[in-house]
């Protein structure tokens, strides 16, 4: 019965490995997503090898294994949520007349906002375009619809930028 158990959370323990070391190799950590990938893959060579084991003779070997791929893709999921490795760019478009007070109201909470006019089908708007490390999406979000609640939002995953009010220089 404990081989069960060691199966399900030793496929967890892989799957979420794989999800952060594919993340960080998405956002340019090749060194840390490297080291990530040695322990990943030993840990799946002896799991693999365990269920593989005489697995016609004990087939529940085969749903431990797939229940510990399934939760551990939820969990390196929200792992990896959690984590917010990385930038994302945050657009929000509103009507011109909103636009100078929300600019205003995101600077003064320090963030850097570049400011872009446009046109709508019946009004001229202004676009906003921030680049926000992901931990702090949810949260600037709020704090732009609690502002303006008629806004549209879009997030973007970005790649490492270089240079900005901000940013870190690599």
């Amino acid at each position: 019965m404990w081989i069960y158990l060691v199966i399900v959370l030793a496929k967890i323990v892989e799957v979420s490995l794989a999800t952060i070391r594919i993340v960080l190799i998405t956002k340019g950590e090749r060194k840390i997503g490297a080291f990530i990938a040695f322990f990943e893959v030993s840990l799946w060579l002896v799991l693999v090898s365990t269920v593989l084991d005489n697995i016609m003779a004990d087939p529940f070997k085969i749903v431990a294994y797939a229940f510990g791929f399934s939760a551990g893709n939820y969990l390196g999921s929200f792992l990896e949520e959690k984590i917010g490795i990385g930038l994302a760019e945050i657009q929000v478009i509103v009507k011109e007349e909103h636009g100078k007070g929300l600019v205003d109201f995101i600077r003064s909470k320090g963030y850097a906002v570049t400011v872009m006019h446009g046109e709508g089908k019946n009004f001229p708007r202004t676009i906003l375009l921030m680049y926000v490390p992901r931990k702090k999406i949810k949260s600037i979000v709020a704090m732009i619809q609690a502002e303006q609640e008629n806004s549209v939002i879009t997030i973007s995953d970005r790649k490492p930028i270089y240079g900005g009010y901000g940013m870190l220089r690599k």
